[in-house]
């Protein structure tokens, strides 16, 4: 392995509050924005950075009624500086007084380890979209295992190119899951599995892979050190002290080439046409009909097709397409990720 590779830091800070969490990800996320809208952890959490990162430098997760904020390399910092200043969570109906902070920094992630390393999935792993979706159902059972490693891998790969890790090394892959079979999350027509996969790359506790990062899902944890800020006391140290494999050792692993793997693109949207107000639109209405009765010679010229109607459509699965859609739905995570979508879902 090559040692020539960025100083890569991260975060983890458990917010122990006065009672029990059950709040989503976007609500604790809403109250950052609206008790502390200049802070510069805000543009990390509002989704106005992700041209600038396709990979969210902030992430909140809610864990065994827990509240988890974790900061990734420049999302380091600002996660420092709100917690210096966070005294409350008020959601309006309710309010969380904050009794102390558990904070967990760690230095050179996001780098291959000469070893098999054991992680976790805290929250279930969307794997699938509406595309490797409906490539997964006509697998065979023996083929599937195969198709789920390389995904996992390929997200790993784009965590490195995300972050500037350039892998000249394969990655190897083996995930075990509860079940083979995906359950659905939402109306997207994701799947999603829970269990565990073995990799030789070293990742952050609490970070998220796959799809719906933003919204919590994929959370990962690395259960080769019982040292780490646990997200569950009650479990087993045993559990949490696995140590790594060598993989040497290893006959069932899943070998992803770092090569021919392209980096995540994202297509630029045209901006949308203001919409017309009502009257505008009642007036043009009424001249369509006017020029309608009259007599029209080239009749037949009016009836070109066109799928103008579908462009928009069409946009959106080009994006996801260049996005890799087995890393993550940014388009959906960026409808989601807003101060306007916080207000709109979730009463403070």
């Amino acid at each position: 392995m090559s040692d020539s590779f960025p100083a890569i830091k991260s975060i983890v800070i458990r917010v122990k509050t006065d009672k029990p969490v059950r709040k989503t990800p976007y609500q604790v996320k809403g109250v950052f924005m609206r008790q502390f809208p200049d802070e510069s952890i805000v543009p990390m959490l509002n989704g106005s950075l992700r041209d600038k990162f396709l990979y969210p430098r902030v992430q909140v997760k809610i864990l065994n009624e827990q509240i988890f904020i974790i900061g990734i390399n420049e999302g380091v910092e600002p996660v420092l500086k709100i917690s210096e200043k966070f005294k409350a969570f008020d959601f309006g109906n309710i309010t969380f007084e904050i009794e102390s902070f558990d904070i967990e920094e760690s230095e050179n992630q996001f780098i291959p380890s000469e070893k098999l390393l054991k992680y976790e999935f805290v929250t279930p792993w969307v794997a699938l979209n509406h595309m490797t979706g409906g490539k997964y159902r006509f697998l065979g059972n023996q083929e599937k295992p195969s198709f789920l490693n390389k995904l996992i891998g390929q997200n790993i790969i784009f965590l490195s190119n995300e972050l500037g890790v350039k892998l000249s090394d394969d990655i190897f892959t083996r995930v075990s899951l509860t079940s083979s079979s995906p359950k659905p999350v939402d109306d997207n027509k994701w799947g999603a599995f829970l269990g565990s996969f073995e990799t030789n790359f070293i990742l952050p506790s609490y970070i998220g892979v796959g799809n719906g990062i933003t919204r919590g899902f994929g959370t990962i944890f690395g259960v080769f050190n019982q040292d780490k800020l646990s997200f569950n006391e009650k479990k087993s140290k045993e559990v949490l002290s696995e140590k790594p494999l060598v993989i040497e050792e290893q006959d069932d692993l899943e070998t992803i080439s770092t090569l021919n793997i392209p980096k995540p693109k994202r297509k630029k949207r045209k901006p949308r046409k203001p919409r017309q107000k009502r009257k505008n639109i009642i007036e043009g209405k009424v001249e369509s009909q006017k020029n309608n009765n009259k007599p029209n010679k080239n009749k037949k010229r009016n009836f070109k097709k066109t799928k103008k109607i579908f462009s928009e459509e069409f946009d959106i699965e080009e994006e996801n397409i260049n996005l890799k859609p087995d890393v993550f739905d940014e388009v959906d995570d960026q409808k989601f990720n807003t101060e306007k979508h916080h207000k709109k879902q979730h009463k403070f």
